[in-house]
């Protein structure tokens, strides 16, 4: 049985270009026959930046209701808050941590792009890549679906669990990145790629009117409403064409071009190819937000299934290091 293995941050509610460039090929993924996914809320590590506990509650059932909402099977996989595990993944972290060197750390690219200003470099930052290590080592995960930003840091963890290896037998499973170079840029509100840091993205699971206000947010050019169009260069269009069926995007597509089609009609055509496009998934995502309970229950389940495999393995480490 592969093992496949996610880590998601409780950065706030995942957005369209969350669910169609990471979430929606992540379940994919984890509905294969021979696969058991694991997947996490990585809400140890949002504590590098989130400092405020109601915030970090709200994002973390945000992030779990959304990936229910998007059909992730948490029955036949698993499905858990890293916090909730802590005592194996920080006690993990810290037996990593003495076999991992510190040029090693001082050249990721993580902590590299924020070096300039090391006063607002926290340790926690620094020493991301180990527990990154141990939330990985610790399932004996396979693959690990990552962007080309995070391959870095599975190199890493590749490096430091075989260096434990050699040392001590083979207890870690060494894991292989998994980089889909066709994953698709989602474009944001201004054409940027969407992103919660720029505030350029659209949020599918907000009230109809306030999912309206946001796409009617979306800039455009100044053309008049008789006046052909672009569609390879118009942000609505390109939205458009990645939610849409190809027969829907091929009309839409010779309205631009024949004129007498405004941004305003293509605007309300991608409300509503959204809204019934992801209608069931936002009928469950807020029955998760507005039954909390029902949530805090299956995140419980799922982590009182990992808690026996993460066992397993900090008892092997253990042993391995004389501490049994």
């Amino acid at each position: 049985m592969k093992r496949v293995l996610t880590g998601v941050q409780a950065s706030g509610k995942p957005h369209l270009g969350n669910l169609l460039g990471a979430i929606e090929p992540a379940i994919a993924m984890s509905n294969e026959a021979d696969t058991e996914s694991f997947l996490f809320i990585a809400d140890l590590h949002s504590l590098t930046t989130i400092k405020n506990a109601a915030l970090m509650k709200e994002n973390t059932f945000s992030v779990a209701a959304a990936w229910l909402a998007c059909g992730f099977d948490h029955e036949k996989n698993y499905f858990y808050r890293q916090s909730r595990l802590a005592g194996f993944h920080t006690e993990l972290m810290w037996y990593l941590n003495c076999f991992t060197p510190y040029p090693m750390l001082s050249n990721a690219t993580s902590f590299k792009d924020k070096s300039e200003s090391l006063a607002d470099v926290n340790a926690g930052l620094f020493t991301y890549p180990v527990l990154q290590a141990a939330d990985i080592l610790l399932y004996n995960a396979h693959k690990i679906p990552v962007g080309k930003d995070q391959k870095q840091h599975i190199e890493m963890t590749r490096e430091i669990g075989n260096k434990f290896n050699n040392t001590f037998g083979d207890i870690f499973v060494l894991p292989d990145a998994v980089i889909n170079e066709d994953v698709m840029t989602i474009p944001g509100l201004d054409g940027r790629k969407m992103s919660k840091s720029l505030h350029n993205y659209i949020d599918v699971f907000l009230p109809e009117k306030e999912l309206d206000k946001q796409i009617k947010s979306i800039i455009s050019d100044s053309k008049s409403l008789e006046s052909p169009k672009d569609p390879e260069t118009d942000i609505t269009f390109k939205l458009f064409s990645l939610v849409a069926s190809e027969t829907d995007t091929a009309t839409m597509k010779a309205s631009y071009l024949a004129g007498n089609y405004g941004y305003g009609h293509a605007k309300k055509a991608l409300l509503s190819v959204i809204l019934e496009r992801f209608a069931s998934q936002r009928l469950v995502y807020n029955h998760y937000i507005n039954n909390l309970k029902e949530l805090e229950n299956e995140l419980e389940k799922g982590e009182t299934k990992a808690k026996i495999i993460a066992q397993e393995t900090i008892l092997k480490v253990r042993a391995a290091l004389g501490y049994d």
